[in-house]
């Protein structure tokens, strides 16, 4: 696995760490969230495969990972867009935040999240290997699914869903 970037709480780059070891020790470092809308105002989610180390087989925002060690956010965030599912485009800043969560297989997620907030229109090419499926949904329709079946999605999800109005965001 990769090393990616342990933070501080002001977000200053101050180390790396190889990305398992972070989420076994638990020790801040840096993510981002991709959120991609269509003209519909329909976020495109994604099924994270199965096989994914945590958080396999839930439901999540478009796209999700941490820049590698020294490699800029910016550069980031389009690159696993790419990788994830296949397309990239316009992607704007709408905040950030720490948040700090134990997963599944004594695994703790402790990030400064970058969110992000794009639109597209186009075709998606999901890697089978990062994504077992992806689908347009409405945000009130995803609100009821999030209540009725909150173990179907990944924590950061939920948090930054029940945290901020997301629609906000898109233009």
């Amino acid at each position: 696995m990769n090393s990616i970037n342990l933070v501080d709480e002001k977000g200053n780059r101050i180390g790396s760490i190889e990305k398992l070891e972070a989420h076994r020790t638990g020790e801040l470092h840096e993510a981002f969230s991709v959120f991609v809308f269509n003209k519909n105002k329909e976020l495109l989610l994604q099924k994270r495969n199965v096989n994914k180390y945590h958080s396999g087989g839930l439901w999540s925002n478009t796209c999700c990972s941490h820049p590698e060690f020294n490699e800029s956010i910016e550069y980031a965030i389009h690159r696993r867009l790419k990788e994830e599912v296949g397309f990239d485009c316009e992607l704007k800043l709408a905040y950030s935040f720490i948040y700090k969560v134990n997963l599944e297989n004594n695994l703790i997620e402790n990030e400064l999240d970058y969110v992000y907030i794009g639109q597209y229109n186009g075709n998606i090419y999901p890697n089978k290997q990062e994504v077992s499926e992806c689908k347009w949904i409405k945000l009130d329709e995803l609100e009821r699914d999030i209540k009725q079946n909150p173990n179907s999605y990944t924590e950061w999800f939920k948090i930054i869903l029940n945290n901020k109005n997301i629609i906000d965001y898109v233009d």
